[in-house]
């Protein structure tokens, strides 16, 4: 459970998002705050028509005059209301947008570690759920809570006026309700709060299967996966009951004892009246003014309910926007006088956030020449994915350097080092969007010529064959494409950024080794100027290197040619033999199988 704050605490932090229309929203809470006053004046009215108007000597003229200005006063009430409506709810929605804005900003600046610790539905809800709600607060609950409780004030005060002894009544049930409302206050914060939080867990579970609907239908698992949804979809259910049945008896205290007040208040009342010590009219105006602030008093316990789960939803929100990003560009960027793309680790270690004295690297020493190509090959877990992903900064070392051109990565300005550095991963991300713009994601230059030159380095030829050629949208991260597709696509990605370094992590590992032949010449003759490290799982792609690095334990243990290596250490013969076999391109087998059926079928013509 997260730590309660204070609930006026919570709420301030809005301010510097609301303080540009403050103004407005004043504007609305001053239209609705009329709206009350003029519906309290409707009741001093009648008690004028009833004492004065319909007494002995009152005239058909009076009775009219009330009845018009009774119908004046609720045509006003309801402009009032149509006001604050036009006043409050475009400058919401804007605030909305705003952070809805920034929340995706900061998003986007957090460091990878803090996206592999949150969950997407968690931030998805916050970003859409929370926000929405939020916005629905500020235009409607935030204003009318303060509205409902100077109305109460008022029409309390105006009950004391006509008659003191029946507001005495009145007040008394005020009390026990201040004392109930402490304590719906509590426990309904803990309960909104545990509520919004299984929701965003169940919109993590949902975006889950729906992204490994492929894997769980392969393995029969739909309905091992339908129990878990259910599971925590009941979980919900129960404390969205339990949010309800809060709310439920917190309104049944505020309806209940205001209507027993009024029913005492009656006896009392109409003894009154019998005693002299009140008028007919008084009497009449009272209890009409005691149902304006009836709906009120009634509706409070949806009012609360709103602001507790709005200061949820703000907590919620300060919670991602508090988060820190750690890796940030320095006051003052520095920049190799020549960019080479020499690529040095130096004493590079490096260990996750929640486990630092537990390194994954430990001392790395590596030195790539400008433009060679360098594999890293060592056995699963040995730290090989966590060591490219220091190159871009996706991660920072913990003790040592990374050099390019001589210049640490941390002197770089962030965004300047991502053009310099390109990446590709084995797990290959798309966008839902074109094959053009996917390609043209990272490149300095989005021209036709770039966008063929990377498709053809990258053999992904078959982009001009799909239903709308290179402007086909390929869905949700892809999957509309096979693996061997994705992975070639991903890659004419990194070709397009024109790097001085690229790293790839085995980008290559679904597609056959004539293809990756194809792709490796080609990338030496475009990408001749650029330096390559790239993950090695074949001993294919380990013999088009020139160099070779061993990663055991962390630690680089040889580093030499592949022949070299082969002949003189034995862990390295080891991982070799251990890497995976040469896998099929489908896509590739089945392009080549139809060009040769076209050839035969030309040879028999």
């Amino acid at each position: 459970m997260a730590k309660q704050t204070p609930f006026f605490r919570s709420i301030s932090r809005l301010y510097p998002h609301v303080r540009p229309i403050i103004p407005r929203l004043l504007l609305g809470l001053l239209c609705a705050l009329l709206a009350s006053v003029v519906a309290l004046a409707i009741p001093q009215v009648l008690r004028v028509l009833i004492n004065e108007s319909l007494g002995p000597g009152g005239t058909t003229q009076a009775v009219w005059i009330s009845a018009s200005l009774i119908l004046v006063l609720g045509v006003a009430e309801a402009g009032l209301v149509a006001l604050r409506r036009q006043f409050v709810i475009n400058p919401a929605t804007s605030v909305e947008t705003r952070m809805r804005i920034s929340l995706y900003d900061h998003l986007q600046d957090l460091t990878v570690s803090f996206h592999d610790r949150w969950g997407s539905g968690q931030l998805l809800s916050r970003a859409m759920t929370d926000l929405n709600f939020l916005r629905r607060w500020m235009a409607f609950g935030a204003i009318m809570l303060v509205v409902t409780t100077l109305t109460v004030i008022i029409g309390i005060g105006v009950m004391f006026a006509m008659s003191w002894q029946l507001a005495l009544i009145f007040l008394a049930a005020a009390v026990p309700i201040m004392a109930y409302s402490f304590r719906f206050r509590t426990r309904f914060s803990r309960v909104a709060r545990r509520s919004q939080d299984q929701a965003g867990d169940l919109a993590t579970t949902v975006e889950e299967s729906v992204h490994g609907i492929r894997v769980l239908k392969a393995f029969g698992r739909s309905r091992e996966a339908l129990e878990n949804f259910e599971e925590q979809a009941e979980e919900l259910r129960q404390t969205e009951i339990d949010k309800a049945r809060q709310q439920a008896k917190f309104t049944m205290v505020v309806t209940l004892l205001p209507e027993l007040a009024l029913g005492a208040g009656l006896v009392v009342g109409v003894m009154l009246c019998a005693s002299g010590q009140l008028s007919i009219g008084a009497l009449v105006a009272f209890f009409a003014t005691a149902a304006v602030i009836a709906s009120p008093v009634e509706f409070s316990g949806m009012l609360l309910a709103m602001a507790l789960t709005a200061k949820t939803a703000v907590d919620r929100h300060f919670e991602v926007m508090d988060s820190v990003n750690s890796i940030t560009s320095p006051p003052e960027p520095r920049l190799p006088v020549h960019i080479a793309g020499a690529l040095r680790f130096n004493n590079a270690t490096f260990a996750f956030e929640d486990a630092p004295d537990k390194p994954i690297l430990k001392e790395i020493n590596l030195d790539l020449r400008p433009g060679e190509t360098m594999a890293l090959v060592g056995i699963t877990g040995s730290g090989k994915s966590a060591l490219i992903q220091l190159v871009p900064r996706l991660y920072d070392v913990t003790d040592g350097s990374i050099t390019i051109d001589g210049v640490d990565l941390r002197d770089f300005d962030v965004e300047e080092l991502r053009r310099i550095v390109a990446v590709a991963f084995e797990d290959t991300t798309l966008f839902s969007n074109s094959v053009r713009d996917n390609v043209l994601l990272g490149a300095p230059l989005r021209t036709d010529a770039v966008l063929e030159e990377a498709l053809d380095v990258a053999q992904a030829h078959f982009a001009y064959s799909l239903p709308e050629g290179l402007d086909t949208l390929i869905g949700e991260e892809g999957l509309s494409l096979s693996g061997g597709q994705r992975q070639r696509i991903a890659l004419a990605r990194a070709i397009a950024a024109r790097p001085k370094v690229l790293v790839l992590d085995d980008p290559l590992s679904a597609l056959d080794v004539h293809t990756e032949e194809l792709v490796e010449t080609r990338l030496r003759a475009v990408l001749k100027d650029t330096t390559t490290l790239i993950v090695a799982h074949r001993p294919s792609t380990v013999a088009l290197a020139d160099r070779v690095a061993l990663l055991e334990d962390g630690r680089i243990t040889a580093v030499g040619t592949h022949t070299e290596l082969l002949a003189g250490n034995d862990h390295y013969r080891y991982v070799i033999a251990s890497l995976d076999q040469e896998p099929r391109d489908l896509d590739s087998e089945l392009s080549e199988l139809k060009e040769a059926g076209i050839q035969a079928e030309e040879v028999t013509r």
